[in-house]
């Protein structure tokens, strides 16, 4: 499901207009990544969570020359599914 598919699921299914559920959409996805990049987590019961993790620095290779490089030290995005949702898919 993309973007477009998911707008058109949550209109359907809130009985709104499409251009309403998308601003709601946007909403959601800004205040999640706001709280993400003060370095806080989003709890939605049920659902799961999303979390900050710190990756720490590796090394690696390049593939074509075989030349060893590094791999800076970098925060990525994690989310952890709750009950609710893992029984949902069960």
């Amino acid at each position: 499901m993309n973007k477009n598919e998911l707008v058109d699921a949550v209109a359907t299914s809130a009985s709104i207009k499409k251009s309403e559920a998308e601003t709601v959409i946007d909403a959601v996805f800004d205040s999640i990544t706001k709280e993400l990049k003060k370095g806080g987590e989003v709890r939605l019961t049920g659902f799961g969570t999303f979390v900050v993790s710190n990756r720490a620095a590796t090394e690696g290779r390049n593939p074509r020359t075989g030349e060893t490089i590094k791999i800076a030290a970098r925060k990525v995005p994690r989310f952890r599914a709750g009950k609710g949702l893992k029984d949902a898919i069960a």
